[in-house]
């Protein structure tokens, strides 16, 4: 097994990956592994649209901040890039929009794909909190979302926000 790549390695490894037009406009998410190798995985068109609707609700519902997608993180287990993210305003002031971030915004969403497994989800959940987060959402394709801070699952959020995510549409092929 090989060493793990240093945080200054895996800053350098992004900033070139941010920068390689081979790698610009896929229909993936991109992420690094603590080793700095690329991981992609697709997103469907539901993905897209949950992340959007999370987004929009954070903007409304929280507006002493912002929401980003597809949020670069510099984590224990690599680069890793929430769907949403929800940043306070004092979290913007302190960090801009440096990339990656080198501390996780407050709400981290990650919005669940057939291609995730449990134990990359239970990683991803431990690392934002690690690096600081407050709570990490999951959402299921259902819309349905689950709430983790660090001392485990929860009933609901924290942050004064209420969402309901629009069910699955199905289409005629």
């Amino acid at each position: 097994m090989g060493n793990l790549a240093t945080p200054e390695a895996l800053i350098l490894r992004w900033e070139e990956i941010c920068r390689d037009p081979s790698l610009q406009d896929l229909p993936y998410k991109i992420e690094l592994n603590a080793w700095g190798k690329i991981e992609m995985s697709p997103a469907s068109n539901r993905h897209g649209r949950l992340q959007v609707a999370i987004g929009a609700e954070f903007m409304r519902q929280l507006p002493n901040g912002v929401a980003i997608s597809e949020c670069s993180i510099l984590t224990r287990i690599g680069i890793r890039v929430p769907d949403v993210v929800w940043a306070s305003a004092d979290f913007m002031n302190a960090y801009g929009e440096i990339t990656p971030y080198g501390r996780a915004p407050e709400i981290c969403v990650e919005v669940i794909s057939p291609s995730n497994v449990q134990a990359e989800i239970d990683e991803k959940i431990g690392a934002y909190l690690a690096a600081g987060a407050a709570e990490v959402w999951l959402v299921s394709e259902e819309g349905k979302i689950r709430y983790f801070g660090p001392a485990g699952e929860k009933a609901g959020s924290d942050f004064p926000v209420a969402m309901t995510l629009p069910p699955p549409m199905h289409g005629n092929p």
